[in-house]
């Protein structure tokens, strides 16, 4: 289950796609692993390079979202490089569960763009669902209802390869009916699909 805690918000554009484009060659690379750990550790300044000047007011939601990285890709074996699906959805199942819902949707979106059409729509579902919590947790009620009723819906009663995404999409759909009364509970969100 993801953390009660809220999510990480969305950093500036810049800042979030350059630190989302680290923390996926961190899913397959030593080197880019090395360097996630050092940004996650809060004994050193973050570094000039990463934060400017300009950024300063994002340093502790940059740190969040670094260190929640850091433990994610940890735990997992380095991806071997390829366009593997399988390895994909293992490497969004750890992201997603450290709620870093915005680098799902980058790591997936590759795969959803080459996908055979039976996969597609499934793949599009979870990217969508992962969309919708990170609007959730920018504050944008509406646009994550909405994605997240789209999403549930498209991988319903779906398999992508051994992973029967069916119990996601109820899991997912039950959290929408919680949205909007009060403080979201983070603990609902369901863990991503996995093989066990």
């Amino acid at each position: 289950m993801a953390s009660p805690r809220r999510p990480p918000v969305t950093l500036p554009l810049t800042l979030r796609n350059r630190l989302a484009a680290l923390i996926l060659d961190a899913l397959r690379d030593p080197v880019a692993r090395r360097t996630l750990e050092a940004l996650a550790d809060r004994q050193d300044p973050v570094p000039p390079d990463w934060i400017g000047p300009v950024e300063r007011e994002y340093v502790g939601a940059f740190r969040d979202r670094v260190e929640r990285a850091a433990v994610a890709v940890a735990v997992r074996p380095l991806a071997s490089g390829g366009r593997r699906l399988d390895e994909a959805l293992a490497g969004a199942a750890a992201l997603f569960d450290a709620a870093l819902y915005f680098e799902v949707h980058e790591l997936l979106e590759p795969h959803w763009i080459e996908a055979a059409v039976g996969e597609r729509d499934a793949l599009q579902g979870l990217i969508q669902v992962a969309v919708g919590y990170q609007h959730l947790a920018n504050g944008n009620v509406r646009g994550a209802r909405a994605l997240l009723d789209e999403g549930s819906a498209k991988v319903e009663s779906r398999r992508l390869g051994a992973l029967d995404l069916t119990p996601f999409a109820r899991a997912v759909r039950a959290t929408i009916a919680r949205i909007g009364a009060g403080e979201f509970d983070w603990s609902l969100v369901p863990r991503f699909p996995r093989e066990e």
